[in-house]
């Protein structure tokens, strides 16, 4: 395999056909794995991305994973389970023979970086998706084949829609703004960077109903490079606590909150009658409220007590006069 982790078609077939004809055996293979103890290191090429960066580009893509998960059950109203199976770097020529042929993948920008991205799904994943929104169970078909017009105009939507999740999970890091710009179904037109360049492969497991298939986000290096310091968990995990303890957030909450409209009156007075005195209520009836005339009113904000004052007028209109504040049990609602 010339120091490669993916297995072309035509070498997974070689390898089935070897085993079913008894050529070699699986007893064979697994010896062989436990007697190599030597990692390959190909100097053509190296690892770009480290173990940390790796481990950085996980959990970014778990809130993406999250994010995702939340848009698709409540679009598709079926039971959606999504996370993150793998993060991987290889050369993108090894990238492009792994996928099927055909396949939906989506080119996209990830402005204002600079060069392009790829989205790639899994043809059970996209048809399942395009079966529930036509109405159907949500089962692909049994053959797989390249979109029509109709369903590649669904599916921009669904890509779209996509991206902006991505966009959310990757604003603790960068700003970034992505937009699709074509949709492919052979990979091997699909050339974003020269064969022998580094990327990195980001692989969601997708389940939807019963049906499984593989998400793919492939990041060129040459696209992230502008921002490999950034990728680190130190930089992520305090990028994310200082968001949160900035004071313009603090103070746009702040400002949207006093904006809010909230239920606000005056209670006079209750009384507690039967059922039966309820019916036979007529008008002109008088009904004896708990309340004493020289008491004060409680003034209800939303659901609790939050001041005490007394009636009166002021010019024309009925006013109500504070005369205490309560405060028993603000520590609850800070």
């Amino acid at each position: 395999m010339a120091g490669s982790d993916v297995l072309s078609q035509s070498e997974i077939d070689d390898l089935l056909s070897a085993l079913s004809t008894g050529v070699v055996s699986a007893e064979e293979i697994k010896d062989e794995q436990k007697q190599r103890k030597i990692k390959v290191y190909d100097f053509k090429r190296p690892d770009k991305f480290s173990k940390d960066q790796i481990r950085t580009l996980y959990m970014l893509h778990e809130n993406f994973a999250r994010l995702m998960n939340t848009y698709l059950s409540a679009h598709l109203r079926t039971l959606v389970h999504i996370d993150v199976a793998s993060v991987d770097q290889l050369t993108y020529e090894e990238f492009i023979r792994s996928l099927p042929n055909p396949s939906v993948i989506g080119v996209f920008q990830m402005r204002p970086l600079k060069g392009n991205a790829i989205l790639e799904l899994n043809p059970n994943v996209i048809f399942s998706i395009i079966d529930r929104l036509f109405g159907g169970p949500g089962l692909p078909p049994a053959k797989t084949r390249s979109l029509t017009d109709i369903e590649e105009a669904i599916v921009k939507r669904v890509i779209n829609k996509t991206l902006e999740c991505f966009s959310d999970a990757w604003k603790q890091v960068v700003a970034i703004e992505p937009k699709l710009e074509i949709i492919e179904s052979n990979p091997q037109f699909t050339q974003i960077v020269p064969p022998n360049d580094m990327v990195v492969i980001i692989t969601l497991h997708v389940k939807i109903g019963q049906v499984e298939g593989l998400v793919n986000i492939c990041i060129p290096y040459l696209v992230l490079e502008p921002i490999m310091s950034k990728l680190t968990t130190t930089y992520w995990v305090a990028s994310s606590v200082a968001k949160q303890a900035l004071p313009e957030h603090i103070n746009a909450i702040q400002r949207k909150l006093e904006k809010a409209f909230i239920p606000l009156y005056v209670e006079l007075g209750r009384t507690t009658v039967t059922v039966q005195e309820l019916l036979g209520l007529v008008v002109n009836d008088v009904l004896q409220l708990e309340s004493k005339i020289e008491n004060d009113l409680n003034v209800i904000v939303g659901q609790r007590e939050k001041f005490r004052g007394k009636p009166g007028l002021s010019g024309h209109k009925v006013a109500l006069q504070i005369t205490q504040v309560i405060s028993e049990g603000d520590e609850n609602y800070d």
